[in-house]
């Protein structure tokens, strides 16, 4: 699978780093496999997709129908924060549009955001502030 992920109980964090080729599908069932444990209910993500080579996307439809199932899988009464790390301009934009599905979702319980280095997206994870602007 092109998506290897760490669980990290005491911080309450996942951690996913994308590498080669990431289709649709590894990032489904990524989600499907991870995001259905009930013991990481409300943990944060961090998604680092620097290794990623190419995204291949049957449309862009696949933005939207994977932030919906995203938000039908968040714990309604737990909120928690997604960092995605996208040096890539493809990689970022298609990460902005998930960002802006799931904040329209009123289902979602986890506040996403798009950066541009891993530094930047662990400040933000670390962070118990009011949420800043993505760069």
């Amino acid at each position: 699978m092109p998506i290897d992920f760490d669980i990290d109980h005491e911080r309450r964090l996942v951690t996913a780093r994308g590498r080669g080729t990431v289709t649709h599908e590894d990032v489904y069932a990524y989600q499907l496999r991870v995001w259905g444990k009930a013991d990481v209910a409300g943990y944060d993500e961090l998604v680092d997709m620097s290794g990623v080579e190419e995204i291949s996307i049957p449309s862009m439809d696949s933005i939207p129908r994977l932030a919906d199932l995203a938000a039908r899988m968040d714990p309604p009464d737990m909120s928690s924060r997604l960092a995605i790390v996208a040096k890539d301009d493809f990689a970022f934009a298609l990460g902005r549009m998930y960002e802006t599905y799931r904040g329209l979702d009123p289902r979602s319980t986890k506040e996403a955001r798009v950066f541009r280095s891993l530094p930047e997206a662990l400040a933000y994870l670390s962070s118990k502030d009011s949420l800043t602007s993505t760069t």
